[in-house]
């Protein structure tokens, strides 16, 4: 009896527990509001906000003020320092640096103990109890875990407190009996200089029984690049033959799926998107012939949701979970065991089913094109790229896009970036095909383009080889969770790496 034979048990009863998703999402929010509610009432933020007389959703929408970083900055900076009760009971030593956002400055997202267990550890958990669910063949614990992680640093000068990429706060926090399952060595795993960690990674990993791999689509492709380097083979196959799953997130995959089919060619391949955020973790794809994601509703995250036209008004609609609607986005707001009180988090996402709540992430609230009234976001660029590769047979690796304001004849556009792995053998064919597909999905931008008056053809650039690492290597955030925001509402970002694709 194999060892997976063995371990399929320890998940008997949780597969059990998560059917309750398909029949009893309310009552289980309910449980998480009042359980949150309970454990901080005591807290510095449950004292201001009433947590003790807080019953119901209408107080709790009513007490509680909606929340950016901003608003929960100062209590979070206090926390860093070492102070206890702030947010949440007790000391919280760990914080998440974020890279979710579009300027520099950095985001500390408290992890509590609470919050490890209960969230992020869960939902890794639950991957697994989804995964053998699905795959009554797999000998996954029978050989390793390849898991990306990325680094982190002293907090301040406060004892026994660090700050980094949530990948690294997970490794570092593990239970030592996981060790036993993964690779590489913790000390490697958690290197900061990403291009030395890839090398080790490939090195130590070579002779392995590999069978999972775990992380970001795009820093996974980059050492699994480097094991075929090394090993000399053509493909994954031929080096993890037992390899059976890639647990992947933090980026689309689409752009990445046709690169890994061509270095992992074998039909046992399995893709399974997580969606775990330093902020939380938040969905699963729980049937693998569904690209969307359950909602996880009984960690310790009450979700709340503000429609996308009202994200940026003074007092925008927030609404539970059971008044959402299928089809249309929204802005997720969070409360969680970490100390995020009604956060706006600044991810979108969109409802496909309401039994049970399973949906897509459509992009951020900041990450969008609206120059002129256009309302492009990420979903809509990744399956208009997805488009133009399947009819030029393109490859993308990376891109980012952003407006070319009007000029004096009143002249606008949009300009898109691309690294391509494969080139498509006409690149103004690719930008046609993509433009016309942005139409047929989008029917403001198709407006916008009507008989180009107010918006003209896009345009699109080639960018040279591993310019967009080239562009986080040189800001320090060159592997881990970080990533250059696909659509820009300003040209910031897209002119600085035209200028280094030079």
């Amino acid at each position: 009896m194999g060892i997976t034979s063995i371990a399929r048990r320890i998940f008997l009863a949780r597969q059990k527990e998560l059917e309750r998703h398909y029949y009893d999402a309310a009552s289980m929010q309910q449980e998480v509001m009042r359980r949150l509610l309970d454990r901080a009432k005591d807290t510095e933020y449950g004292i201001r906000h009433l947590f003790n007389i807080t019953k119901n959703y209408d107080d709790f929408s009513h007490n509680i003020p909606l929340n950016t970083y901003e608003e929960l900055k100062g209590d979070i900076d206090r926390m860093r320092h070492g102070e206890e009760n702030v947010l949440w009971p007790g000391r919280v030593r760990w914080y998440a640096k974020s890279s979710g956002t579009t300027n520099d400055k950095s985001k500390f997202i408290p992890v509590s103990s609470e919050g490890l267990q209960h969230i992020h550890y869960a939902g890794g958990f639950d991957a697994m109890a989804i995964y053998l669910r699905n795959n009554p063949q797999s000998r996954i614990f029978d050989g390793k875990s390849l898991i990306l992680g990325g680094s982190h640093a002293p907090n301040y000068e406060a004892s026994d407190s660090l700050v980094g990429d949530l990948s690294a706060i997970l490794i570092q926090n593990i239970n030592p009996l996981a060790n036993l399952f993964r690779v590489p060595k913790k000390k490697t795993a958690l290197l900061s200089d990403f291009e030395v960690k890839r090398d080790r990674i490939a090195r130590e990993t070579i002779g392995k029984n590999v069978t999972n791999l775990s992380g970001v689509p795009s820093w996974m492709l980059s050492v699994l690049t480097r094991v075929l380097e090394i090993s000399g083979k053509s493909t994954i196959d031929e080096v993890w033959p037992n390899l059976e799953v890639f647990f992947h997130g933090g980026v689309a995959f689409t752009p990445y799926h046709p690169q890994y089919k061509e270095i992992i060619p074998s039909d046992k391949m399995h893709y399974m998107e997580t969606y775990n955020a330093s902020e939380g973790f938040f969905g699963l794809q729980d049937d693998p012939a569904d690209n969307t994601m359950l909602l996880m509703l009984d960690y310790d995250i009450f979700y709340e949701f503000i429609p996308m036209e009202d994200i940026e008004k003074e007092n925008p609609r927030v609404i539970p979970l059971v008044d959402v609607e299928l089809g249309k986005n929204y802005a997720m707001v969070i409360s969680t065991s970490c100390g995020l009180w009604r956060y706006i988090i600044g991810d979108t996402i969109s409802f496909t089913s309401r039994d049970p709540y399973k949906f897509i992430i459509t992009g951020r609230t900041k990450h969008f094109i609206n120059a002129f009234g256009e309302e492009l976001i990420v979903d809509n660029a990744e399956k208009g790229l997805e488009y133009a590769c399947q009819q030029t047979g393109a490859e993308v690796l990376e891109y980012t896009a952003a407006p070319v304001f009007m000029d004096n004849h009143a002249k606008c556009r949009h300009q898109w970036l691309i690294e391509f792995t494969k080139q498509p053998d006409d690149l103004s064919r690719f930008a046609d095909i993509l433009d016309r597909k942005l139409q047929e999905i989008n029917s403001d931008y198709e407006a916008k383009r009507y008989k180009d008056i107010t918006l003209q053809h896009l345009e699109v650039f080639s960018a040279r080889h591993d310019l967009f690492n080239d562009w986080l290597k040189s800001r320090g955030k060159l592997g881990g969770q970080h990533k250059v925001p696909r659509l820009s509402n300003n040209r910031r970002i897209i002119d600085e790496l035209l200028e280094m694709n030079k």
